[in-house]
């Protein structure tokens, strides 16, 4: 199997996750989301009731990208994630919340790309990942992975070295008799690991990262089976970057800065 196919394979199935997750959260109408209304205006009482409308939206998409995978999913999720992300800061949460969710809005755009842009005529078309891209178009894809992961481990650090009170409890119920240190920690820990997977990619550094991102995100105190599904898109883009990433040699980071760079145009043109 090509690495485009496996890509897509598991691109799919991550944007699958993070729809089926989030509108989860809709279903239970989860007490936060009302932060999240207000920033429209929304008062609390009717944010109740238009939440479990959200949340059947979201589903449907999710079992229509497991099942049938039409290019306006993934077109849509670009936005909806990047808008859902970033009403947390606009909310009143620290913005590394929006940049730790870089997984929502990376992995369908990742898709867009691997399956050959979203300019198409027919939005409704089921997609599928192409038989060869170039090794050009394949670098910018594997850099921008990079960058996905550079962002959802820095956020997710930032939130570490903030003292996030979710990550507190985290560590309180897993026994760290100084869940403040344990944070801190693991908060530089995370940091460093950006910092390595976007400027010295490792096969291995990056399959370590992606287990520990699983198992990690296993233990959130509240709701932990749909905060682990809605974060399928981080591991998604994690598993990808895996996939991608020669074992033998990995790009510089000056080569990751021009692909990155150089996919804007890719962007533009498609």
């Amino acid at each position: 199997m090509s690495v485009n196919k496996k890509i897509y394979i598991t691109l799919r199935i991550a944007i699958g996750m993070c729809f089926l997750g989030h509108g989860a959260f809709g279903i239970i109408t989860k007490a936060i989301w009302c932060n999240y209304f207000a920033v429209f205006g929304i008062d609390r009482a009717s944010a109740y009731q238009l939440m479990p409308w959200v949340g059947t939206v979201d589903i449907a998409l999710g079992l229509c990208m497991l099942v049938y995978p039409v290019r306006f999913i993934p077109v849509w999720l670009v936005m909806w994630g990047f808008l859902t992300a970033a009403l947390r800061p606009l909310s009143g949460e620290p913005f590394p919340e929006l940049i730790e969710r870089a997984g929502n809005f990376g992995a369908p755009l990742i898709l867009i790309l691997v399956t050959g842009g979203a300019a198409r005529k027919n939005m409704l078309a089921k997609i599928s990942p192409p038989l060869s891209q170039g090794s050009h178009a394949e670098g910018r894809i594997v850099a921008i992975l990079q960058f996905i992961a550079f962002l959802i481990l820095a956020g997710h650090g930032w939130l570490n070295l903030l003292g996030k009170k979710s990550l507190l409890d985290q560590y309180i119920a897993l026994g760290f008799a100084d869940p403040q240190r344990t944070s801190i920690v693991l908060g530089i820990i995370e940091i460093l690991a950006a910092f390595s997977v976007f400027v010295l990619p490792s096969k291995k550094l990056i399959g370590a990262i992606v287990l520990w991102k699983i198992v990690s995100e296993l233990f959130y105190p509240h709701h932990e089976l749909f905060e682990w599904i809605e974060r399928g898109g981080s591991y998604g883009c994690l598993i990808s970057l895996w996939i991608a990433t020669n074992p033998i040699r990995g790009r510089s980071w000056k080569e990751n800065l021009f692909n990155v760079w150089s996919a804007t145009r890719i962007l533009k043109t498609n």
